[in-house]
């Protein structure tokens, strides 16, 4: 088996396309009207599906957590450590929320996390220190 992508179960469709595409850069690769919506980063397919519509196709109902959520994180990598401090002041300043401030952790990496409007952890963080 080969990775092709992830996905995330989703209430509102829009806004988290917009935070996806607009604030963190994904590129969409779909109608943004549909039940589920595929995009892209750096050759990774994320999917965004609709929390109903999902529930509907599979004849079953999920439990969802509420609040940021601390199931999962989605890792994104810059390319030093003072594109984590820029990069986090930009996407927090275009919505996203702020949770760890940039910070450089013993094992050497410079890391932070913002959520989604959903709760979703997002890291964005680098090895590199120039």
């Amino acid at each position: 088996m080969k990775l092709q992508g992830f996905g995330i179960f989703v209430n509102d469709m829009a806004t988290m396309i917009r935070f996806y595409r607009d604030v963190l850069g994904f590129e969409i690769k779909d109608e943004e009207n549909t039940s589920n919506v595929y995009l892209e980063k750096d050759g990774v397919l994320f999917l965004l599906y609709r929390r109903s519509d999902f529930e509907d196709m599979t004849k079953y109902h999920f439990n969802y957590a509420s609040g940021v959520s601390g199931h999962f994180e989605i890792a994104l990598l810059v390319d030093n450590y003072e594109m984590v401090d820029k990069t986090f002041d930009e996407v927090v300043l275009k919505g996203a929320k702020p949770i760890l401030k940039p910070t450089t952790e013993p094992w050497g990496q410079r890391t932070c996390y913002i959520s989604d409007p959903e709760g979703n952890l997002i890291e964005i963080g680098s090895f590199n220190k120039e």
